[in-house]
């Protein structure tokens, strides 16, 4: 008997017990190939002899220190990197303990920059339909899945929803890509002048789209555009790179294949690979300098913000994906994955669409790749293709609801970016066993 609280009471999952490299291993021994890296947070695989010195030897020296009374060398070290490395512009770093924590301080940070500036009439926030940014009360409200949404609306916070940018799904037939990424992101300038720009904080959107749609990249000058209209209407542009970031979609930030910078950034998952729980607020100078010359005072905070122990980790994690090339080796083995994927599946007839970019890829399943009709809810294709890859030996990360939170099914992937040529092999013809084992139910 179990007193552990599990995600789904109808099955209790298997002890796992022990990992290397790609795999994760369970308390029988079975060996499973970790192909999602959990939720895109494995991207050094398990056991790495280097990350987990770093964490015993900073255990050794000091293992918690309270931020209302201390910083600590570790978090020093790993905000320097991060600027070091991060997006023009961006200046601080507000260390937390995941990604919802992450994003909701990002939205308290937009609202209370305004407060600072004068302008207490900045209250909203734009977010885009079928995004996820975290399962806090503030960042459930900013996600736009509405099967995650439903049973606490009455505990949301009013946000406004746009269309999300969603090429395979909402580009019209006559339309080019560019010209679609430019109409999608006018949606955003529609929604400001809707509800008054001078009422709207912030657009928060993840560069590409994770859990909820499947490694959804944007169109062509979508993020430009988008950079652009925040500009013109004085509203800070907030970046969650929780799944998407810290080299997973094969620059270190997402954001950097779009040409944009944010005003704030989110990252975790990557970040901490694993090792300790941490996620960041990356915020701007600009957005510094108003609490500083203001209050002084960032109204929020969390008892482990800046954990010595996990900001050791963090540090590690960063060095090991800049020191190693696991950037430039991300996305090269992206493109063998994916051209592996095109392969298998790209004429499979219930594989509509293939996309992503580096180790980050998504494929969405159809009943009818003409039509791109979605398969029955009732089907639970996506629930039956998890059961069946993980009875195989294979991690991945199906969904449902990839559509409007009811209709759809995808399969995200983000395997360890040390994932080798052999392991892409095994991956795909486990999850071909898996994805025709489903369907043939």
């Amino acid at each position: 008997m179990t007193h552990v609280f599990p995600r789904h009471t109808a099955k209790q999952p298997p002890i796992a017990a022990g990992g290397e490299g790609c795999y994760l291993f369970d308390a029988d021994g079975k060996r499973y190939l970790d192909a999602s890296g959990g939720a895109a947070v494995s991207c050094l695989g398990h056991g790495d002899r280097e990350v987990i010195d770093a964490i015993k030897g900073q255990l050794d020296r000091l293992a918690f220190a309270h931020t209302g009374f201390f910083t600590s060398e570790p978090a020093e070290k790993l905000a320097d990197l991060l600027i070091e490395n991060a997006p023009e512009g961006l200046d601080r770093v507000y260390l937390v303990s995941g990604g919802s924590e992450a994003t909701e301080a990002a939205i308290k940070l937009a609202r209370q920059y305004f407060v600072e500036k004068g302008e207490p009439g900045r209250g909203r926030l734009i977010a885009r339909r079928q995004s996820y940014h975290g399962n806090t009360i503030g960042a459930l409200s900013a996600g736009g899945n509405e099967w995650r949404r439903r049973q606490f609306g009455p505990l949301l916070l009013d946000v406004s929803h746009i269309d999300p940018c969603y090429e395979y799904r909402l580009r019209a037939d006559d339309e080019g890509p560019e010209e679609y990424g430019r109409r999608a992101a006018d949606a955003l300038e529609e929604e400001l002048l809707r509800v008054g720009p001078e009422t709207v904080m912030a657009f928060m959107a993840e560069p590409v789209v994770g859990a909820t749609a499947g490694a959804v990249p944007p169109a062509p000058g979508y993020f430009k555009w988008i950079r652009e209209i925040c500009d013109t209407y004085g509203i800070l542009l907030i970046l969650d790179e929780v799944m998407c970031g810290m080299g997973r979609t094969g620059t270190l930030f997402a954001c950097e294949q779009d040409g944009v910078a944010p005003d704030i950034l989110c990252i975790a998952k990557g970040l901490g690979a694993g090792y300790q729980p941490i996620g960041a607020m990356l915020c701007s100078g600009r957005i510094y300098a108003a609490i500083e010359e203001g209050s002084g005072f960032f109204q929020h905070g969390h008892t482990y913000i800046g954990h010595p122990t996990a900001a050791a980790a963090g540090h590690a994690v960063v060095s090991a994906i800049l020191n190693r090339g696991l950037v430039g080796r991300c996305a090269e083995q992206g493109d063998k994955l994916r051209a592996a994927l095109e392969d298998r599946f790209g004429q499979h007839a219930h594989v509509g669409d293939i996309r992503g970019r580096g180790l980050f890829l998504g494929l969405e399943l159809v009943s009818d790749r003409g039509t791109k009709a979605p398969f029955d809810p009732e089907r639970r294709i996506a629930a039956r293709i998890k059961s069946a890859a993980f009875d195989a030996g294979l991690i991945c990360y199906p969904m449902s609801g990839t559509i409007d939170g009811k209709l759809g099914d995808h399969v995200l992937l983000a395997p360890p970016f040390i994932i080798e040529d052999a392991q892409i092999g095994e991956l795909v013809d486990k999850l071909e066993t898996a994805i025709d084992g489903a369907l043939a139910e």
